[in-house]
């Protein structure tokens, strides 16, 4: 199935599963990470808090996916993932983006779901340009819905000039 980009308010996808561009606490934030939380409401924070600790205060780390209910979301599921901080682009942000998109699609996967809406990871306040972390983005679900095209992708864009650079990563 092809990749769909839009504008839109990723809190009101009808889909089995949207993206959190989270923190490592998983615990809210601002950005899609705070529109979420206050979306599903307070179970959602509770889900987060009740999800094993890698270390202190960190749940998910950098390129993994945790997954918890919807909650008060039309979403069924949350899938919680880390993008990585820009840092001039080697320090493997790249694979460490491709990571984050994998492991949502593996646990997309897991649950037999199909259908998922993910924003623009590390986009916000971590600082990653836009054109490269499309690129990495639409290049990487492709090569993953080479293997298994029945997953229906959104890529849910916070405003139109987003959607216009994720609409020419995806461009033949």
């Amino acid at each position: 199935m092809p990749i769909r980009i839009i504008h839109a308010d990723i809190t009101r996808l009808s889909v089995d599963a949207i993206v959190n561009a989270a923190n490592p606490g998983l615990l809210g934030g601002g950005g899609v990470d705070g529109a979420i939380h206050r979306a599903a409401g307070p179970a959602l924070l509770q889900a987060c808090r009740a999800l094993p600790e890698s270390a202190p205060g960190v749940r998910c780390l950098t390129g993994e996916a945790r997954i918890t209910p919807g909650f008060a979301l039309p979403a069924r599921w949350v899938i919680h993932t880390v993008g990585p901080v820009w840092r001039g682009g080697d320090d493997g942000e790249a694979e460490l983006l491709a990571r984050c998109h994998r492991n949502a699609l593996r646990l997309l996967r897991e649950r037999r779901l199909g259908s998922i809406a993910f924003p623009a990871i590390s986009c916000g306040v971590y600082g990653y340009p836009a054109e490269q972390a499309a690129a990495v983005a639409t290049a990487t679900l492709r090569d993953e819905l080479a293997r298994e095209d029945s997953i229906e992708v959104t890529l849910c864009c916070f405003s139109d000039a987003m959607r216009a650079v994720f609409q020419r990563a995806l461009a033949p």
